[in-house]
């Protein structure tokens, strides 16, 4: 399956197969297999106190920002991914009105794991305030048939 399939499977099922990112607020660039990046901005709805953001904002980034990278790579490869585990280190407060770019990239493929690192940073200012290492196991598409074969 090519990006550009993948990215119309994508969009036709976005609002039922990633509500989450969508009700982040989050928006996807798929720049290549095993390449991905998320942009966010920190709105009311995000917050955990009045001059901060929620962990777990910047935790769903990551995760999605990790998975995408991993999951364009391994559609390029046939197949489909899953999580085994990710980390992450949280390193400068996100505060409301920032814009988060998360970025993940495939840094190592096996025959079966894939591994994606992402840094999430603050656009105006180039600060990083996250970063993370994600493992994924690739496994055939045809597992998963009927995401392919989905119309609606």
């Amino acid at each position: 399956m090519s990006m550009k399939e993948l990215m119309a499977i994508f969009e036709a099922n976005y609002s039922q197969s990633v509500a989450f990112d969508k009700h982040l607020g989050m928006t996807l660039k798929v720049n290549d297999a095993g390449d991905a990046t998320y942009t966010l901005t920190i709105g009311p709805n995000h917050l955990t106190a009045l001059d901060s953001a929620h962990g777990g904002v910047a935790a769903g980034m990551m995760d999605a920002a990790l998975g995408v990278a991993a999951l364009s790579y391994a559609i390029s490869q046939g197949n489909f991914c899953a999580t085994v585990e990710f980390k992450m280190n949280y390193l400068k407060q996100v505060k409301p009105g920032d814009i988060l770019v998360a970025h993940g990239k495939v840094k190592h493929t096996g025959n079966r794991l894939i591994v994606s690192e992402c840094d999430i940073r603050e656009q105006k200012s180039g600060d990083l305030v996250a970063s993370g290492l994600g493992t994924f196991t690739q496994y055939p598409m045809e597992k998963r048939q009927h995401i392919l074969n989905k119309k609606d």
